[in-house]
């Protein structure tokens, strides 16, 4: 019984997040333009053409090559770049213009909910998808939103945050 202790599950937690072919990592917000059941073992042996052609500086590429996307300084808009670089066919469907992932506002760092009067998430957000109640209040409207990314930059204090569902 002494082996299943709290700390030997948490020091376990990574290694079980992972599936065997390192396909899921869990919170890893990945490119739009792919297709279902997308296999990143492509990916593997790529050169990053994908990468080098996003004109937004947003796609990275992990440890085992899989593209993903860090909201750092720009959002995504969706121009295709990376879906014409790609030579593997992973980033190759262009009616997924997409980003699956979930955007939250954390009520408790925005300054609009916490009553002053701040609008850049709104106003950098290019799908409408955030409206406000009021002066106040602002929510994502998650069928607008494709989660592009430019609510997460243009958010003084950081309330917005994007997770990946994978």
């Amino acid at each position: 019984m002494d082996r299943y202790t709290r700390r030997g599950l948490f020091k376990a937690l990574p290694s079980l997040l992972r599936t065997e072919d390192n396909k899921k990592i869990p919170n890893l917000i990945r490119p739009p333009y792919l297709k279902e059941d997308t296999d990143f073992k492509q990916c593997y042996s790529c050169n990053g053409y994908c990468v080098a052609a996003c004109e937004e500086n947003i796609l990275f590429r992990d440890e085992n090559n899989i593209p993903y996307i860090e909201f750092k300084h720009s959002g995504c808009t969706f121009c295709g770049k990376c879906m014409e670089a790609c030579q593997y066919g992973v980033l190759s469907n262009p009616d997924k213009k997409r980003i699956e992932a979930v955007t939250t506002i954390n009520t408790d760092k925005c300054l609009a909910w916490n009553k002053t009067m701040c609008f850049s998430c709104r106003d950098y957000c290019i799908d409408d998808a955030i409206k406000f109640k009021g002066l106040f209040n602002p929510e994502i409207i998650s069928s607008k939103c494709t989660n592009c990314g430019f609510c997460v930059i243009s958010c003084p204090v950081k309330a917005i945050e994007i997770r990946g569902l994978s």
